[in-house]
């Protein structure tokens, strides 16, 4: 089923982008009920799903409770600092990392992030 381009998708996906932080939900409905008042949390959240679904953005998982999204679709890893809560991209070639893991106790390793102290934080 291919999924409509409206005004309220559009709004969403460039709220991620402009945000640039690896919003959470509510982060991007806070952000898009400001231009585009009548936009409901279930809308924001539902286009944000089905978005990452779809593979325009990336769900890139649920830290300190809550679900982060990333517009930055390309192969790429995160890390979270533990004071400030904040997550940044990491480039980097780490697939031998997911080879070391690979088949150990039956663990089917899908994601690496990293997690400390940020230059700001340290």
């Amino acid at each position: 089923m291919e999924k409509r381009n409206t005004i309220q998708r559009q709004l969403i996906l460039n709220a991620v982008e402009e945000l640039n932080i690896h919003a959470t939900a509510e982060q991007v409905y806070e952000y898009v009920v400001r231009k585009y008042p009548t936009i409901s949390k279930a809308t924001v959240y539902r286009n944000l799903g089905q978005m990452a679904e779809s593979g325009e953005l990336l769900n890139i998982g649920s830290f300190y409770g809550q679900t982060h999204y990333d517009h930055n679709c390309h192969k790429h890893y995160h890390f979270m600092c533990k004071d400030c809560r904040r997550v940044f991209d990491v480039e980097g070639d780490f697939d031998d990392l997911f080879g070391k893991f690979s088949g150990i106790d039956g663990f089917d390793i899908t994601n690496i992030s990293f997690n400390g102290l940020c230059c700001d934080c340290k």
